[in-house]
């Protein structure tokens, strides 16, 4: 049996973190990069196009042998022409929908009887939500980028009129916290969970995640791994995919979905005898899935955001001092500039001593973003 090419539309951190499992496979990994500086396709072969060109992509896909995603923006007409063209292509588009309209998303979730907020798809007139409320773009947001807290109809009234398309309203929750749990599923249907996470936010960026969630009961996380299983099998999902949902008061509400390995997987990488990445992989080839137990009590992982300094913005000089102080500590760079905002890297920490790990991973995160220096 020869060894597979899996192309992979995008070239990003999560393409970069696929390779390492590509390589010990022995799969080929393609990449359809935007820029040759892209963070994956300094380390993967790649071609440089705009995935928004059909033909161009098409005459990319002929040497992948399945083709998958490392993000959401890539227009349907291109994964349908993709289809079309017998190109093997995994999550296939009708279940990509889901991760890249809300609306749809929302309508999905309904119908297979999942915990949903109250929501409304808004084109004009009065919101049957009370204020203050949620407003989404329906397509193209992430990061918190589309995503509004309004508290007035005049408000809500400015906002379509500026973006001039269907909104997403849901009710504003006085969630207890949030989580997130990855699900992966092939082909033949099998399918596997993770331990559910949780994720810290702020400015809606993810900025720390602790898995498994400490003093979650048996109950709840079984709860999350029955949603997430249900939505794998609702939308025939081939890969990996994250939910991301709400504690409200000791219940479960959906958030989002990411068909596709997740920021909030990324601990899985130290912390679970299979990662998202090597999962992935094995879903979209239709291989049997990894164990995806935990190999430690507690995986703390921390993104490296760029903040407002004047540091010259070096992230190998901390090196000397962060292993010195933490030689357990894993340290993963996106190879990305420096800017405030953006995710440069992670860190991550595995052990029994909860309290420990956050520590050592939130002064990691600090000192190589440059808000601290000691």
């Amino acid at each position: 049996m020869s060894f597979p090419t899996v192309g992979v539309i995008g070239a990003g951190q999560l393409a970069r973190m696929m390779v390492p499992p590509a390589i010990e496979l022995g799969i080929t990994l393609s990449l359809f990069a935007s820029d040759a500086g892209d963070s994956g396709a300094q380390v993967a072969s790649h071609t440089v196009g705009d995935y928004r060109d059909v033909q161009s992509v098409l005459e990319w896909a002929k040497s992948c042998d399945v083709v998958t995603f490392e993000h959401e923006q890539v227009p349907r007409e291109v994964i349908t022409a993709l289809e079309s063209a017998g190109v093997l292509v995994y999550p296939a588009s009708a279940t990509f929908e889901y991760s890249q309209d809300k609306l749809s998303m929302r309508e999905k979730m309904s119908e297979l009887g999942l915990p949903n907020p109250q929501w409304q798809r808004f084109t004009g007139g009065q919101s049957e939500i009370a204020f203050p409320l949620i407003a989404k773009t329906s397509t193209g947001g992430y990061d918190g980028r589309g995503v509004f807290v309004l508290s007035s109809q005049a408000e809500l009234d400015e906002l379509y009129a500026r973006v001039g398309a269907p909104l997403l309203l849901e009710e504003k929750l006085p969630f207890d916290y949030e989580l997130a749990v990855m699900v992966a599923r092939s082909a033949h249907g099998q399918a596997a969970t993770w331990a559910p996470t949780l994720t810290v936010q702020r400015d809606g960026i993810c900025t720390v995640t602790v898995t498994p969630i400490p003093d979650v009961s048996p109950e709840l996380a079984s709860e999350v791994s029955a949603i997430a299983l249900a939505i794998a099998q609702g939308v025939s999902l081939v890969g990996v995919m994250a939910v991301e949902l709400f504690v409200v008061h000791g219940k479960l509400v959906i958030n989002e979905l990411a068909m596709r390995p997740h920021n909030s997987g990324h601990w899985s990488i130290e912390g679970a005898k299979t990662s998202q990445f090597e999962q992935h992989l094995r879903a979209v080839l239709n291989l049997p899935l990894g164990d995806t137990s935990l190999t430690a009590d507690y995986t703390v992982m921390g993104n490296v955001i760029g903040i407002e300094t004047d540091k010259d913005g070096d992230l190998y000089r901390p090196y000397l001092h962060l292993m010195a102080r933490s030689p357990s500590l894993k340290i993963h760079q996106y190879m990305k500039e420096l800017r405030p905002g953006r995710k440069v890297g992670h860190v991550s920490a595995s052990g029994s001593d909860l309290v420990h790990l956050r520590t050592e991973v939130e002064h990691a995160v600090a000192y190589l973003s440059g808000a601290i220096d000691e």
